[in-house]
C-alpha cells in the first residue's frame, strides 16, 4: 500500500513542470489509483510512451504497492482542447 501524497511527490519530482496533477484513491485501499497529469514532457509522444514515462517515474511502486493505475496523460495543448484550463 502507498498513500496519495507519496505518489504525488514521486510524480512531481519526475515531472516538475507539470501544469496539472490529480491523484485519486479509487477504492480506499491505497493500491488502486487514478492519475491525471498535464505536462509538456509528453509533447510529441503517443499515449503508450506517455504512460511508460509515468510508470518509470513510479518505478518499484508499480511492482506491488500500486496494484492498479488508471492514467490520463495530456500535453498542455490536448488538455486545453478538452476545454480545461492549465491555470
Amino acid at each position: 500500500m502507498i498513500d496519495i501524497e507519496t505518489l504525488k511527490q514521486r510524480l512531481n519530482e519526475a515531472f516538475p513542470g507539470a501544469l496539472h496533477l490529480e491523484v485519486d484513491d479509487l477504492t480506499g485501499t491505497q493500491d488502486h489509483y487514478a492519475v491525471v497529469i498535464v505536462t509538456s514532457d509528453f509533447e510529441n509522444l503517443g499515449p503508450v510512451e506517455q504512460h511508460k514515462l509515468v510508470y518509470s517515474a513510479l518505478g518499484e511502486l508499480m511492482d506491488g504497492a500500486v496494484h492498479a493505475l488508471s492514467l490520463q496523460t495530456f500535453t498542455p495543448g490536448s488538455w486545453a482542447a478538452r476545454g480545461q484550463s492549465v491555470i
